[in-house]
Formats: C-alpha cells, structure tokens, sequence
C-alpha cells in the first residue's frame, strides 16, 4: 500500500510502498477514502522531538476492510470516522465524561508501519491516514451511517470537532452574546459556526488572509478584523460597546496571541484556548493583577471537550440539516501524491482545509 512517510523534521514527505501493517486483537483494518490535512500534521512533521519516522494523518473516515479478535465496537463493511483522540469509553476519563483525556492516549505513539530499510514509523495520533489504508484501535474511530460525501465527514475527525466543541461544549456560548475569534482556518470557522449555531449575536474574525475573513463571514461571522490595519484588541472593544467580547478563542497557539485573546475579552468573560503552540518551551504572561481582578476564566479545549461516541452523531446531524456547513471549509481537493503541495498550502495560510481523496 502506498503512504506518507515524514523521514526528517522540514522535509517532504516520502511516499512508500509498504506492506499492510499487521492486525492485532484490537486492532481496525480501515481503507482510507479521505484525510484532512491539519495543522496538528504539519506542527508534528516539523517538531524536533518526534519519533525518528512518521506517517502523519489523523483527521480521516473510511471503511473498515478487517478486525481483530477482540473488536466489538465495528465489522467489517462500517464506515467510520477516525479520532484524534482515543475513547475507551472504559477509563476513569471516559466514565465521567472526559474522553478527550482517555488513557489509552499512547496508542498515539504505536509503530505501525514497516519501512523498506527494516525500521519502524509510527503512525500520528494512532493514525497515520497519509495512506491508502491505516490500521488503528478501535478505540480510535466510531461507526457512522451518514450520506455526507467522504471529504466533509473526515473533517469531524479533528478540526471541525475541536473548533464546534470548543464554542459548544468547553465555552458553552449563550444565546444573545458577543464572541471573537483569533484564527480563522478549519479549527476557527468551526468555533464562528459553533457560535453562530449557539445563537450568538456578534461574531468577530480575526485573521491576517482576506479569503480568510471573506470565508468566516459566509459561515456566520458578523464582522472581519484584519490586525493590519491597527490593535485587534481595540478594534474588538470598538465593535463590543467597548466592553470587550463576552467570549474570545485563539486558535493559532502563540503567546502574542494568547494574550490577545485575553486582552479582548471583557471583565468576567471567558477565554478559551485552542491552538496547538509550536513547542513546549512556549510560555504564557499576563500580569497577575489582571488575572485576578477582571474575572476572566481562562481554559484550555482539548478536542472541543468533545465525547466522540456522543458528539460524533450529533455533529453529523447537525452537517445533515445543513446548520453546520462542511462543504464551505473544504478549500481543495487533491490525491495522496500531491500531500507535499497540501502541506505548503497550509503552511502558507492559503485556504480552509485541503483534503485528500
């Protein structure tokens, strides 16, 4: 089968033909029909810390071809959408509604796939989808029965989730309120969408590209913010009745940006972070005065708090009756060959999402 494989930080990646991996108890044969491209891929291809060699990939449905002995959540012929993120459903994490912590989260760091010069590459977040197939755990993917085309549902696997999760569950945004979001690729339009769809009345984008802004508006955002043209911070507090957002997301992972989000924020609002940072050396600063006395809640999102059996077949209904819109985020098309060209459109900011199909 041909794959992806990531042989040094800041390289292309190299496609290989390599054997099937093998099957354990536990273990899913799927046929990868889509896989999105995420920055969650790039960041990991990229990072000096990682594995020696890898398959990236992890945003991703396909249809399951064969099963371990012990696999009871799938068969043979389902159709599944893959997780970032494992959910035993078994785990203290699972059991108390915290899947995204689950423990079998090492499954993200199994080597799976046998290299032509004898070594071992693992496969990103238990993935690996830059593939024409993957094996995973089955904790790892969930059955769906959905119509929406291949490219769409795969997008649920991570960004659309993490960003829909994070306005709906972890920010949990009401009705009537005001939210501003730094970042507006895949993960971004997913929290505006997740905000539009909670009810909220102001809902301000905040990125650099102008398609970007152009395409935030088209999914309910209210207004666009290039920082270009002068403080984003000021510019939110200008569009807010110069209170500040009720809700802000920073869905890039810089420090300057971190504290943004908080900046734009008004007193007692609540600030949600969602992007990956580029190392863990990556520090945030905000004096402490402000942290205590303006009230603001700061929280991390993993995953959007999403609990993938529930939220899965939630958010595909919500793709289904057209209040979530996928089609929009899907910026190109491309095959597995192309992956290095998918990969340089993401890391120059140009477009929402590339799929491989």
């Amino acid at each position: 089968m041909k794959a992806a494989v990531a042989y040094e930080p800041n390289e292309p990646l190299v496609l290989e033909d390599l054997p099937t991996p093998a099957i354990g108890p536990r273990d899913v044969l799927v046929r990868v029909a889509a896989s999105g491209i995420c920055h969650t891929d790039l960041t990991s291809i990229n990072h000096p810390g990682r594995p020696d060699a890898m398959v990236p990939g992890h945003e991703a449905c396909g249809t399951v071809e064969a099963v371990g002995a012990d696999v009871r959540r799938v068969t043979v012929g389902d159709r599944v959408l893959a997780s970032v993120s494992p959910a035993c459903g078994l785990c203290w994490w699972c059991i108390n509604t915290m899947s995204q912590h689950c423990e079998r989260k090492a499954l993200r760091f199994i080597p799976r796939y046998d290299l032509p010069d004898g070594k071992k590459a693992s496969a990103l977040c238990g993935c690996g989808s830059f593939a024409e197939a993957m094996v995973v755990d089955e904790s790892t993917i969930v059955p769906v029965r959905t119509d929406l085309p291949d490219e769409q549902l795969a997008l649920l696997g991570c960004g659309v989730t993490t960003g829909l999760g994070a306005a709906l569950n972890t920010a949990a945004v009401k009705p009537g309120s005001s939210v501003a979001v730094i970042g507006c690729g895949g993960v971004g339009q997913s929290v505006i969408q997740g905000a539009r769809i909670a009810g909220a009345a102001v809902i301000i984008a905040i990125d650099l590209s102008a398609d970007r802004r152009e395409a935030s508006l088209r999914v309910g955002a209210t207004h666009g913010i290039d920082p270009a043209d002068g403080d984003p911070v000021e510019q939110v507090h200008a569009l807010t009745d110069g209170r500040g957002a009720d809700y802000t997301f920073e869905a890039v992972g810089l420090p300057g940006l971190l504290v943004q989000a908080f900046d734009m924020a008004r007193l007692e609002g609540t600030v949600t972070y969602i992007g990956m940072p580029a190392g863990p050396d990556a520090k945030l600063t905000i004096p402490a005065q402000s942290a205590i006395f303006t009230g603001k809640r700061i929280q991390g999102s993993v995953v959007g708090g999403s609990q993938i059996l529930r939220d899965f077949p939630r958010f595909i209904r919500l793709g289904e009756t057209g209040q979530l819109d996928l089609g929009g985020l899907v910026s190109r098309r491309i095959t597995l060959d192309e992956v290095n060209e998918g990969l340089q459109l993401l890391e120059r900011g140009e477009g929402v999402r590339t799929v491989i199909v």
